[in-house]
């Protein structure tokens, strides 16, 4: 039994998943500290303090007394994860795109390239043979 368990736990894939957990724990500091370090205050800056904790509205309940949905907090955590999801696009996805297309390997470029071609190449054999075809006339068989 344990040594099924040592088998799991030094399987590779359980290893990478263990780097990736960590490797994100730290780089959700990276982006916290951006989204609350820099897009926070600019968004204050430009239009005021962005903070919508204090949003509530009451209901009367069935006791005579209210009852209060604080969805200010919910609003404040959709604007984060959409901040945060913006930054990790635009500072990290972008940049790696773009990164990545000006590394394209030579064998990239030409695999693209022979696709291309074959492509072409299957367009001109299919007109070769519609006008095969019709200039055969009618003793064709």
């Amino acid at each position: 039994m344990l040594q099924g368990f040592k088998e799991f736990i030094t399987r590779g894939n359980v290893l990478d998943l263990a780097v990736a957990v960590v490797i994100g724990g730290a780089f959700s500091a990276v982006i916290n500290g951006l989204v609350e370090g820099f897009i926070m205050p600019l968004i204050g800056w430009l239009v005021g303090a962005p903070d919508f904790t204090a949003i509530a509205f009451s209901v009367p309940n069935w006791r005579g007394g209210s009852t209060v949905f604080p969805i200010g907090s919910f609003i404040q955590g959709l604007i984060m994860f959409l901040l945060i999801a913006a930054a990790v696009y635009f500072f990290v996805i972008v940049p790696i795109n773009k990164l990545k297309s000006l590394r394209k390997s030579p064998e990239e470029v030409v695999e693209e390239a022979a696709a291309e071609e074959v492509v072409l190449l299957t367009e001109i054999r299919d007109l070769l043979r519609v006008q095969a075809g019709s200039s055969a006339g009618p003793h064709s068989s």
